[in-house]
C-alpha cells in the first residue's frame, strides 16, 4: 500500500483528544520524557534499543523518527498525555516503515500507567483517526512473541495473526498482526 502525503491536520492545530488523554506531535521540549520511556526496562526488551542515552540523543531521536514522520506522512508517534494534568504518559500514533505493506500502529507506556487503559484509549483514538483522516482501510502493529499484554490488547481491536517478520537486518522476528478498519 502506497502511502500518500496528507495534510497534517491535527499536528498542526489542535491535539487529538480522547475522555482522558490529549495526543499531540512530540516535540524537542519532551527530551526527558522520551529518555526515561524509552530506557525503561519493557521497553529495551519489547521494543528495543534506540541507543537514546542522553538528552541530546532524546532530541535527535525526536526529530529523526516521529517529527521526520509528521513532514513526510502527515502522521507518526504522538506524545500521550493525561488531559487533567497535561502529565506524559506515553507515546502513541501511526508508523510507515519501508519492510511493511502497512502503515502500522505503535504505542508505548510508563510502567506506572499500566493496566488502566490508557494503552486502549489511545490506540482507539489513533484508529478512529486513521480511518476517518487518512481513510486507511488496513493496519498492522508488529509486536514481540513474548509481550502477552499488547497481542490481547490488539486482539480487542480485531487484529489477527498474519506472519513473523524482521524490522531490521539480523534483527530477531516479530509477529506482525492486521486489521480491517
Amino acid at each position: 500500500m502506497t502511502v500518500d502525503r496528507v495534510t497534517p491536520q491535527y499536528h498542526e492545530t489542535t491535539p487529538m483528544e480522547t475522555a482522558r488523554l490529549r495526543l499531540r506531535p512530540l516535540t524537542d521540549g519532551d527530551d526527558a520524557f522520551i529518555l526515561r520511556l524509552l530506557n525503561e526496562p519493557a521497553y529495551l526488551e519489547h521494543i528495543g534499543d534506540k541507543a537514546v542515552r542522553t538528552l541530546d540523543d532524546a532530541r535527535t531521536y525526536v526529530e529523526n523518527g516521529p517529527r521526520a514522520s509528521y513532514e513526510a506522512h502527515g502522521f507518526g508517534l504522538d506524545c500521550v498525555e493525561l488531559k487533567a494534568s497535561g502529565e506524559p504518559i506515553g507515546i502513541c500514533g501511526l508508523l510507515k516503515r519501508d519492510v511493511l505493506d502497512d502503515v502500522d500502529v505503535g504505542y508505548a507506556f510508563l510502567s506506572g500507567f499500566w493496566s488502566r487503559g490508557y494503552a486502549r484509549e489511545g490506540v482507539s483514538g489513533v484508529l478512529a483517526d486513521a480511518k476517518a483522516r487518512l481513510r486507511l482501510t488496513r493496519i498492522a502493529a508488529v509486536v514481540s512473541g513474548a509481550n502477552e499484554s499488547s497481542i490481547r490488547l490488539l486482539q480487542k481491536f480485531g487484529f489477527r495473526y498474519e506472519k513473523m517478520v524482521s524490522l531490521y537486518a539480523g534483527d530477531t522476528e516479530v509477529r506482525l498482526y492486521v486489521t480491517d478498519l
